[in-house]
Formats: C-alpha cells, sequence, structure tokens
C-alpha cells in the first residue's frame, strides 16, 4: 500500500461485512453516533459515487459501508479489490462473525428468517453465508467475534477501534474462564492455571483479581511474576511489529479457570505494566460479573491451600 494510502489525514473508509446476525446494524448504528457516515446494503456499483458525492463535508468525514449476500452486486471475491481501488481514503474491512448456535439463537429469538434460506431452517443458510463469504473474511484487515459481545460490549469495542487516535495499535486485554469457553477475540491467550485457585480461600472467594488481597496472594505464588515479566517482554515487542505490518487491533486474553481471580489480576497487572512501556491498553473482564460457583472452579491439588491460609 502506498503512502499515500496510509496518510492518516485521509478519511478512513470501513467495509462492514460478514455472517448476517453477526451484528452489522449495531456496528453501523454505532459509528453513525462516533460521526461517520454510514450506509447499509449498498450497491457495489454506487461505492464510489457515495464515497466523493458533491457533499463537500461528506468528503472529510470517515465513512462505513454495510454490505453482505443481501447487497446487490455482491461478490465476496471482488470486492476487497473494489473497496481497496477507492482513491482518498484509507480502505480497511471489518468482517464479522459469530459460532454458528449463537446465530441460530438469535434468529429464533428475532423469529427472522434467514436471507439465504427463506424456507429452510436458519442453520441452512448460515452454512451457505459462511461459505459464501469466506474470500472477505480471508481478506479482512479484522475479524470480530461477537459470540461472547453484549451490544453495550460491542459498541465499547467500536469506540476503542473507531472512535479515537488511528496512530497508535488498539489493545484490548481480556480475562476469561476456561470452564465457560475460550476468548474467541484474542490473538493471544496465555494460561494462569499453574498457578492455585483463590477460589478455595475463603477469605479471597467473595473478592475478586482487582482486590488487592487477591493480586497480593497470586504475586507471591512460584512462577507468577517471573511469567507476567517474560509475557510482558514478548507483548512489547510484537506489539510494535504487528503494528508495523499493519495490524492495528491487538487483542491479548488471560485465562484460568472461572474467569474471576488469576486471569482478572494479570490483566490488570499487564495492562498497568503496558501502560508504563507507553501502550494505552484496554481492559475487558469477561466473565467477572459471574457468581462465585465450585461447580465452575476445578478442585484444588491435595497441596494447594483451601482455607484460613494465606501464608506464603
Amino acid at each position: 500500500m502506498s503512502e499515500a494510502r496510509t496518510d492518516s489525514r485521509l478519511p478512513r473508509l470501513l467495509l462492514v461485512t460478514g455472517m448476517s446476525g453477526a451484528g452489522k446494524s449495531t456496528v453501523l448504528d454505532a459509528l453513525e453516533d462516533m460521526g461517520w457516515d454510514t450506509v447499509d446494503n449498498l450497491p457495489t456499483a454506487l461505492l464510489q459515487a457515495f464515497v466523493h458525492g458533491s457533499d463537500r463535508e461528506r468528503q472529510a468525514a470517515n465513512v462505513a459501508v454495510g454490505m453482505d449476500a443481501r447487497s446487490r452486486g455482491f461478490d465476496a471475491h471482488a470486492i476487497p479489490d473494489l473497496i481497496r481501488s477507492v482513491e482518498g481514503v484509507r480502505p480497511e474491512i471489518l468482517y464479522l462473525d459469530a459460532a454458528g448456535a449463537e446465530l441460530i439463537r438469535r434468529y429464533d429469538e428475532t423469529r427472522r428468517r434467514h436471507p439465504l434460506a427463506p424456507d429452510r431452517p436458519a442453520e441452512d443458510g448460515i452454512a451457505r453465508e459462511r461459505a459464501l463469504t469466506a474470500p472477505l473474511r480471508l481478506a479482512a484487515d479484522s475479524v470480530l467475534d461477537t459470540t461472547d459481545l453484549k451490544p453495550s460490549d460491542l459498541r465499547d469495542e467500536l469506540r476503542r477501534r473507531y472512535g479515537g487516535n488511528s496512530n497508535e495499535p488498539v489493545i484490548t486485554i481480556t480475562s476469561f474462564g476456561f470452564a465457560r469457553g475460550i476468548s474467541r477475540t484474542a490473538d493471544f491467550v496465555f494460561d494462569l492455571r499453574f498457578a492455585p485457585n483463590p477460589h478455595w480461600i475463603d477469605e479471597l472467594r467473595p473478592l475478586t483479581g482487582l482486590d488487592a488481597a487477591v493480586q497480593d496472594y497470586v504475586a507471591r505464588q512460584p512462577g507468577w511474576t517471573e511469567t507476567l515479566d517474560r509475557i510482558e517482554d514478548l507483548l512489547a515487542d510484537l506489539i510494535p511489529r504487528h503494528f508495523g505490518a499493519g495490524k492495528s487491533y491487538l487483542g491479548v486474553a488471560f485465562g484460568c479457570t472461572g474467569g474471576r481471580h488469576r486471569s482478572v489480576a494479570a490483566a490488570a497487572m499487564m495492562a498497568n505494566r503496558l501502560r508504563a512501556r507507553g501502550f494505552s491498553p484496554n481492559i475487558r473482564h469477561r466473565d467477572l460479573s459471574l457468581k462465585p460457583s465450585d461447580s465452575v472452579e476445578e478442585h484444588p491439588a491435595p497441596s494447594q491451600p483451601r482455607a484460613n491460609d494465606l501464608s506464603e
């Protein structure tokens, strides 16, 4: 891509595409609220006219265009070249995805028919659309999986990505619990289950990894500080490399069993470490609001303290 095409002074052109039901309307509404000029289901033949219309104010605004299998002239193989052929903008493709079961649930909840399977079960349309849009997914600058995102979480993520300074990478640090499914949006996933689980300490069970008592406890465990040191060095090296190669969004996820103690503490600690190095990470604690549950947490090894033992 030429230097002119990456000039931060140019307005952005974002193609919002992907799976029907994955949140395209929510994304476009959120971008419009942030001042973007948006349109949904634009025929491909009208793209140039919409971006470079006679409205001079429009030409200075960031533009988001929604296209999917319903759009007139839709061709998943040709659209990436079409988007990147538009002059005077910084083109980008955002592909929205979600797990098949979640898409089926959303269609059942809204009682809408899938556009590619009006007379068949939604899962047939989902499978057809996933195959049809596969070239777009491969060509996308960013793939955003909305399976685990509430609409408010999705809007927060969009504000991080498209509402601020585009001259630095958008780094999102997520904590999650493996018992509730791995983080789907992370580029790097780190497993903190090697450390004893604070859930089995009576005094720590009702607390979270945001509390000083939990952070002090995990920090005393063998290997904890050394592990975070190595992860910090790794991220400090890789983040600029990925950004320099054109990757604007990086997800870093820390997982433990239930997603309330070790992963939350690690995410908070790593965010502070990266801020000290000049980065500006965002934090999302996916499972923090869930209640403690013995059935979710793994039983501790015989050597791990369970109750009334906060000693080193």
